[in-house]
């Protein structure tokens, strides 16, 4: 049942010193969260009121299912701005059937992400690599940020996912700013921006709602231009079945699917940072998927549009004291009772400071220490990172995604066929042989070459490998008398490379050099043995070390080790490896 339902590691065994805790982080979320969920929603193209509505179940639902304790499940910038860019394509943002497709695409979400969390699905998130996130955060942030400027300006700005678009728009209708708008959301980005610097736990959002209703209320600015929120549906979400159109889910399946996983890998990265900072619970990734799938399908019945895990409102239920889930289940009370009793006080809210909040918030995912340090580290990540974040704010956010995930898959690709290898000399004084490129002091002789693959030998790089140690036998010329394969790095071989084995053997033999393989692991032995190329080297061509091939090789003696045999132990009838 623990294993089934996550609730019952911690709940069972809940304390009176976990409650404090809990209790004040979960009232510092559900305060942060007020503001956030409304701006998100307005973000995903959406009446603020939504924001509120992804903010009560989703959050109740993980709390008893996820394997995280301080996880905050929630809407988000990220998944706002792919609803926005998904459905914008198909429906009118703001309109009837757009509020229904976000609602529908959140059940569908949730579907995706619990089918891929009961198959096991969740290794499928590795296929997209760090510096290719990297650079689709950091670009979508900027699109975030500027899809608000509309907002900050108080202008009207067509809706759109491309940066150039925007900041052309923009421009030239620089001659409309409202510059009234525009100070209430500058002084809002700079108070929350102040206030975050003092504590991060001091919701800053939400002391930049109140300043910004109370400031509107009084002078009564929205009497010359500032947009306000105005009235704000009070009460809590009606329960109610998803609208389901054959015609709605074939198109928004690859925005659902999209957000499945992108959803998943924002959640599942901060989940395993806590997880390192506490260390009193395991995070499993694929009841992470479960449980962010089970809270999507739930949050779809009242209302909600896609949610996953924040970055910035678990890092503050985690630094506000946040011990299990309970936090979580108080933060969706504080919500509920919102919904119930203060929604009118939000009426004065300037669209401005909601966009304040929007941008401060994304500003963190522009990650800039990540790029230094890859243009110190490592070029082709570098490369990959640049290139993501140019095409994601070139040709747009789903776009952005599909080239990650192509670039992610295609680096991949190439490392597997081009894997590394070493020609390895002898340190002068000891039986060691080592990379000649590393150790210079490496002894090379004309008549032995020592090859060494790093990877398993498959058929992605078996030509790469019969073309280098041709290259290498080429180099060495009639001198050469024995070849030596070290396999000890090598963890696995298929049958293309067991066929690679063969060629270079008969190639060798061609021109009178003996080949030798040493190193050779359980596995890669197991192969050669059930293809028949260990009968066809000769089990004399087999040892356990360079150096112990090379010795053999000059004393022109049979080796000792010649064989392989597997016999029952007598005490215990187990399979035992018996070496003659």
């Amino acid at each position: 049942m623990k294993n089934i339902f996550p609730f019952l590691n911690w709940l069972p065994f809940y304390k009176k010193s976990d409650l404090f805790g809990d209790l004040n982080a979960g009232l510092t979320v559900g305060v942060m969260l007020i503001p956030q969920g409304m701006a998100y929603a307005m973000l995903a193209g959406l009446p603020p009121i939504y924001g509120l509505y992804a903010s009560i179940i989703p959050l109740l639902v993980y709390a008893l299912m996820g394997t995280s304790r301080q996880l905050a499940v929630g809407p988000v910038a990220m998944v706002a701005l792919l609803v926005a860019a998904g459905i914008g394509k198909i429906a009118e943002i703001g309109s009837e059937d757009f509020i229904a497709m976000s609602i529908l695409l959140a059940f569908m979400v949730g579907l995706f992400q619990f089918l891929l969390g009961l198959f096991r699905m969740g290794f499928l998130v590795n296929f997209m690599s760090h510096p290719v996130i990297s650079g689709f955060t950091s670009a979508a942030a900027i699109i975030i940020a500027a899809s608000q400027l509309k907002h900050l300006l108080g202008i009207q700005i067509s809706n759109s996912n491309y940066i150039h678009e925007i900041l052309i728009e923009s421009a030239r209708k620089f001659s409309e700013i409202h510059w009234v708008s525009l100070v209430i959301g500058i002084s809002a980005i700079i108070l929350i921006l102040i206030l975050r610097k003092i504590k991060k736990a001091i919701p800053g959002a939400l002391v930049a709602v109140s300043i910004g209703i109370t400031v509107v209320w009084a002078f009564g600015l929205d009497n010359i231009g500032v947009k306000i929120l105005q009235s704000v549906p009070a009460g809590l979400p009606p329960v109610s079945l998803p609208q389901f159109s054959s015609n709605w889910i074939s198109q928004l399946w690859p925005t659902a699917l999209t957000i499945s996983l992108v959803g998943f890998m924002e959640s599942i990265a901060i989940a395993k940072a806590m997880e390192k900072r506490h260390r009193n619970y395991k995070v499993n990734a694929n009841k992470e998927l479960v449980a962010l799938g089970l809270a999507n399908i739930a949050g779809s019945f009242f209302r909600s549009f896609p949610t996953t895990g924040g970055f910035s409102r678990t890092a503050v239920n985690d630094q506000s004291g946040a011990k299990t889930g309970m936090a979580s289940i108080i933060s969706a009370t504080l919500i509920a009772l919102t919904l119930l009793f203060l929604t009118p006080l939000f009426y004065y809210l300037p669209n401005a400071v909601l966009a304040a909040i929007i941008m401060v918030a994304v500003s963190s995912l522009i990650d800039i220490k990540e790029i230094i340090y890859l243009w110190r580290s490592d070029r082709r990540d570098f490369a990959m990172l640049i290139a993501t974040f140019i095409g994601t704010l070139a040709f747009g956010i789903e776009e952005g995604i599909i080239l990650g995930v192509i670039l992610s898959l295609g680096l991949m690709i190439f490392q597997t066929t081009r894997p590394h290898f070493a020609i390895q000399g002898k340190i002068p004084g000891t039986t060691l042989y080592k990379n000649t490129e590393r150790f210079t002091e490496a002894e090379l002789r004309p008549d032995i070459l020592v090859f060494r693959l790093d990877d398993r030998l498959y058929f992605a790089n078996t030509q790469f490998f019969k073309d280098k140690l041709e290259e290498h036998i080429a180099l060495k010329g009639d001198a050469l008398k024995l070849l030596i394969i070290n396999a000890e790095s090598i963890n696995s071989v298929d049958s293309s490379g067991i066929h690679g084995l063969f060629d270079i053997i008969e190639d060798c033999r061609n021109k009178g050099v003996r080949v030798i393989i040493n190193g050779a692991k359980g596995p890669v032995r197991d192969s050669l043995y059930r293809s028949g190329f260990s009968k066809f080297l000769g089990e004399e061509n087999f040892f356990l070390t360079v150096n112990g091939a090379v010795t053999a090789f000059d004393s022109h003696e049979k080796p000792k080790l010649v064989s392989f045999t597997m016999q029952n132990d007598v005490d215990s009838g187990e399979k035992i490896v018996q070496h003659t």
